[in-house]
């Protein structure tokens, strides 16, 4: 593979980019596609698709072939809480990279969240450096405006590809008034999934984590590029 070539998809990769390498079997040429350069490319359509699957291959009826590398999903939990202890488990089970944001140290302890990264400071502290994006699937479980309300700002500004928060519908428009309150877009508040999780009846903790996972999985695998 061209050195410059190789350069540019690691380049990629340290900064979370996605990125298609196009190689022509015919000619063994190669180009790289960020979603940046997608728009008008003659593969457009393919290459979009194998960006939502993350899988590679041949693209049909045609001699050319699609490596992808899409950056590891990662799943930022604002709350260590009952629903967390289940969810954790399960991101991991499925490929995610779960981190946990909660500045209450009576529930964000090594003890009820082992081998997990757990940041118990506040989300205008813990969120900046944590590198989200929109591969990044935000849910808010604190059920504390204090701590739900920034965290959920800051996922607006980036372009998370799912966003949920936990709460009944009231508790929800509750929230919907005081973001808007705060000069939010309503568009960016439109996006939150709320009552989080898919609708399938889920009462306990760790079934309303399944319901979450499987909403999150949706929106990935039907939503994203």
């Amino acid at each position: 593979m061209d050195l410059a070539l190789l350069s540019a998809l690691n380049a990629a990769r340290a900064e979370r980019r996605a990125a298609v390498l196009v190689t022509d079997l015919e000619t063994a040429t190669s180009r790289m596609v960020t979603e940046e350069t997608l728009a008008g490319d003659p593969l457009e359509g393919p290459i979009r698709a194998a960006l939502r699957s993350g899988r590679s291959g041949p693209v049909a009826d045609t001699r050319m072939f699609l490596k992808v590398q899409v950056p590891p999903a990662q799943m930022v939990v604002i709350g260590a809480v009952h629903i967390s202890q289940a969810l954790i488990p399960l991101a991991r089970m499925l490929g995610y990279e779960p981190v946990i944001v909660d500045p209450r140290t009576a529930f964000a302890t090594p003890e009820r969240f082992p081998d997990v990264q757990l940041i118990a400071e506040w989300p205008d502290v813990a969120l900046p450096p944590l590198k989200v994006d929109r591969y990044t699937a935000f849910i808010a479980l604190t059920h504390d405006p204090k701590v739900d309300d920034p965290a959920l700002v800051h996922a607006f500004t980036k372009g998370c590809f799912y966003i949920g928060a936990l709460g009944s519908r009231k508790t929800h428009a509750k929230r919907v008034e005081r973001l808007t309150a705060q000069g939010v877009d309503p568009d960016a508040i439109a996006r939150i999934r709320a009552p989080v999780g898919l609708a399938i009846g889920a009462i306990t903790p760790a079934e309303i984590a399944v319901s979450i996972m499987a909403e999150v999985i949706q929106a990935w695998r039907q939503g994203i590029a």
